[in-house]
């Protein structure tokens, strides 16, 4: 009986590239198990991603193989959003507890709302001052004032703050030290700096202002009218710069959202 000629068997991919795709799935299994017991750190993700931009030839100029500080500072939005909120978070959370101990119920809070360049904290002078005086009395109005020093040496370099002093159109008493309403809206405002300043504000971060009685909120033909006039303002608002605008646009999206 004549021997049967073994069939040809069909070629199969060499030794090796089953050993090296072996090699590379348990090289992916390793790394995935890596980034799942891994915490993610948004920053060094977005400057991972301006990295990769620039390696890509996308920044400015297009040939540039590094990245540049004010790039990671552009790539990075959502943290400078966050950091923004949470400033705006504090400063509410300030003012609803103030209101709180004051117990202001028969007459104006202290207030915020937002302003073209920023956000504006309002303060009633009753809070703060007695009729025709710039002294600082209460002692809840101190406390405020005192955390509010705090929340301003946690805003970005770029934040200033522009205390500004109004009255209605009463001139001060007899027995003020002041001979009208200018000096005694300067004078207040200069008393709130000062007590930011005790507080460890910068002095280059703030700065005071006195409008007198020209620039009211409410009439002053009635009693409620002239004591919403009687204010001391807080006007946070950004340095002029490039990112000017975005920091602007962040604040007021989340004062707006409240």
């Amino acid at each position: 009986m004549a021997k049967k000629k073994c069939p040809d068997c069909p070629k199969c991919l060499p030794g090796w590239l089953a050993a090296f795709g072996d090699l590379m799935s348990l090289l992916l299994c390793f790394f995935v198990l890596l980034l799942s017991m891994s915490s993610m750190d948004t920053k060094k993700i977005s400057e991972a991603i301006g990295s990769l931009s620039g390696a890509m030839s996308v920044l400015e100029g297009g040939t540039k193989t590094e990245i540049s500080r004010q790039r990671i500072q552009e790539s990075t939005p959502i943290e400078a959003q966050d950091e923004t909120s949470e400033v705006v978070n504090q400063v509410q959370q300030a003012i609803i507890d103030a209101n709180e101990m004051m117990e202001q119920g028969h007459g104006p809070a202290i207030s915020m709302e937002e302003a073209e360049e920023g956000f504006v904290i309002k303060l009633p002078a009753s809070l703060l001052f007695k009729p025709g005086s710039a002294t600082i009395e209460n002692e809840d109005a101190l406390l405020f004032l005192k955390r509010m020093a705090l929340i301003i040496e946690e805003l970005p370099n770029e934040m200033e703050v522009s205390v500004q002093g109004h009255t209605d159109n009463t001139p001060p008493g007899a027995n003020s030290p002041f001979k009208d309403n200018w000096e005694l809206s300067s004078a207040r405002a200069i008393s709130v700096v000062q007590e930011l300043l005790l507080n460890n504000v910068k002095p280059n971060r703030v700065n005071a202002a006195g409008f007198s009685e020209y620039r009211p909120v409410a009439t002053n033909a009635t009693e409620s009218g002239r004591e919403k006039n009687r204010r001391v303002e807080l006007h946070f608002y950004g340095k002029k710069s490039e990112n000017e605008g975005k920091m602007k646009q962040n604040i007021l999206d989340k004062v707006s959202q409240q």
